[in-house]
Formats: C-alpha cells, structure tokens, sequence
C-alpha cells in the first residue's frame, strides 16, 4: 500500500483576512516557530507520505520561502517529495479566467498532475485545522470497509454561528454516510463536522474529477458526495484526538491562547510518541533574558532577547521586547520590536512590526489587536 497526498494551500483564506492578506492560510505561523501547513506536511511524513503536491491559488511566495526543497520534512527527495502546484496547470477549469474557489475547481485545475500519481490512495487535506493525527489509521479503516471514501469527523457541540461554517455528516452504525449539509444556517446541536481530510483510491479520485470537468461540477460536498450517497459507500472516521479549527481571527488568537492554560493539548500536539511536528530550521541562537526580564506561562522560540515582562504570551523567533515593556496575553510575530517602557494587553503584531517606546495597546480576548506586517507604531 502506498499513498500520495494532496494539501490545499489557499481554502479559507478568507476565514482570517488579517493574516491572509500577504500569505496563503497555510503560511499563517501558528505557536512560536511553526506555520499551519507544518502540522498537515508532519502528519504526511509521519504516516510514510513522501509523495505530496500543494496546490496553490495566490499569495504563495511565503510558503515557498517556508517550504523550500523540502529538507526539513525529509522530503528532497530524487523520486517524489514535496511540489507546489501554481493554478492554471491545465485549460479545463478556468473558462471564464477566474480563481477557483472550491476543492474541486482546484482539483480540475491539476488535473494533468493528479492523472500521473501512481500510488494506490490519495490523501487530501486543508491546512486550517490543527491536529496530530496518524493517516495509516484512517487508510486502515478505509481498507477495512472497502470504502470509496472517507471522510474524517469530529463529534463537537455546535450552535448556528458555528454551525455554518462547517461541513455536517450523518453516518449509521457502521459509520456509512447517510446525509451531508455543507454550511447549514440553521443547526444546533451536536453532530459530526469534517476536519477536511478525505481518503480516496486514486482511480476512484482521478475519476471523480474527469467526471467534474465533463459535467462542469464545481463543489466536492454538493457535486460529488451528496449526487452520490444512494449508490456509493462513503465512510466518516471518526478522530477523538485534539483539533483546534482556525475558522476566524478571534478562533486563531483562542487556540493560540489554549496551548498555553491547557497542557494536554500542548502533548496533544507536540509530544505524540513518533510523531513529531517539524518546521522550517532557521539556526538560530538560543533566546537571551535580561536581569531586568521576567516571564511567566508563555512560548518563547530561539533568537529572542526578552528585557522586559512577558506574560501568557506567545513570542517568535527573533522578537525584541525593551527594558520595562510588558506584553501579557499577545502574540508577537517573528523579528518584531517591542520598545522600552511599552505596554501590550491581547495585542496580536505580525512579521518585522515595531512598537515604538512607551506606547500602549490593548485589545480584548474577543477581539484582539492586530498590527499588520511591517507596521510601526
């Protein structure tokens, strides 16, 4: 048994504009040192996925800048690794010269590419939802059930606001599809959401979407899944592990807070046996700390010179934070500057942003304060 993977670069950049503007969602960095696409790219490589395509939409030249040969997740290889797959590779799916919004729509758009995988299985997946999860255990299960997909699922409490940005599956006893509502407007309850990791045999993929580009179908949930339910044996496996979705900017700021209350989820993500989560290597000297300094309950990545006071923060590498500055419940992106004497309460900077001595800012856990990239204040 050997299996492809495919990641979507670009699906819900929309969810977080602020951190979307100049990067794809998959380039959002995430918990000190990593970016969203560390966490599918692991999960690949610990499941023995060396063969894996990123199909991109706009903004990629950060993922790229990240990505790089690949080395870092072992995957410069000579026969497969990782490619990046710009959009338009072929003339079928883009008529009217637009941008695809859709799984399927990009799928159409690489077509040429998927038609040449040569692994049996194909496993697809979006970069917003954080886990650790093992593939081999949901290709298993897709074997064991002679399924010609398989969606995995996570049993959650949802309510309206929550419910319409979600993908809701109904299975039976055996864990067959029963039904699927894409973004209903108005469920409560709970229910089974997709964690937008789909398994497929890669014929069955490859037909799926010939099958799209002749009938001009556009949505994999509406099109493909539900057109089908009656007569073909779709399967929901169902993950009880740890996920945090990064469906909007304040659900980015509150699972970046949870990885610093809640520790089970931080060994939830980082400390699975054989299963680390790997990341771009940038070499950098270990963080340095005042006399002056004084830090409590936060995430500090390599290179950063802390003077100052940082509490229930998340640091990235290279951050400056001045004599007398206090940051509590912040994030602070990678090489930015925070002055002397500065104060910063749910404070969210991206890259390279400075925060000139003496200012103050504050935002709320609902909604915090962002700085945009390479902005001075």
């Amino acid at each position: 048994m050997s299996a492809s993977g495919i990641i979507f670069s670009n699906i819900h950049d929309n969810n977080i504009p602020e951190l979307t503007r100049l990067r794809t969602v998959a380039s959002v960095p995430f918990a000190c040192r990593y970016r969203f696409i560390d966490f599918t790219l692991s999960n690949m490589v610990n499941s023995n996925i060396y063969n894996i395509s990123v199909i991109t939409h706009y903004n990629y030249q950060s993922l790229m800048d990240h990505i790089g040969s690949g080395k870092d997740w072992d995957l410069a290889r000579r026969s497969g690794g990782i490619k990046i797959l710009p959009p338009y590779i072929t003339a079928y799916a883009n008529n009217a010269n637009s941008l695809y919004q859709t799984r399927l729509q990009a799928l159409k758009s690489v077509n040429y590419s998927i038609s040449r995988i040569t692994d049996d299985y194909v496993v697809m997946s979006d970069c917003d939802v954080i886990c650790n999860v093992d593939f081999n255990d949901i290709i298993a299960y897709h074997q064991k059930t002679d399924a010609d997909m398989t969606i995995a699922v996570k049993t959650v409490d949802l309510t309206p606001e929550t419910a319409k940005i979600n993908t809701i599956f109904s299975s039976d006893e055996e864990g067959r599809v029963t039904d699927v509502l894409a973004y209903p407007t108005n469920f409560s309850g709970t229910a089974d959401i997709s964690l937008n990791i789909v398994v497929m045999k890669t014929k069955y993929l490859q037909q799926v979407v010939l099958d799209a580009i002749a009938h001009d179908y556009n949505s994999l949930t509406r099109d493909v899944i539900a057109r089908n339910l009656d007569r073909m044996n779709y399967r929901v496996y169902k993950y009880e592990g740890y996920f945090a979705c990064n469906s909007s900017f304040e659900e980015y700021y509150r699972n970046s807070m949870e990885l610093l209350r809640d520790s089970a989820a931080r060994d939830a993500l980082f400390s699975v046996k054989n299963r680390p989560v790997y990341t771009k290597v940038r070499n950098s000297t270990p963080s340095y700390y005042s006399p002056t300094s004084t830090v409590k309950n936060s995430l500090i990545a390599d290179g950063c010179v802390i003077e100052g006071t940082v509490e229930n923060s998340i640091i990235f590498r290279g951050v400056k934070i001045g004599r007398n500055a206090t940051v509590r419940n912040s994030i602070i992106m990678q090489d930015s500057i925070i002055g002397e004497g500065a104060s910063l309460d749910c404070v969210i900077t991206d890259k390279n942003a400075v925060i000139t001595d003496k200012r103050r800012l504050s935002g709320a856990d609902i909604q915090p304060y962002y700085i945009s990239k390479g902005k001075k204040i």
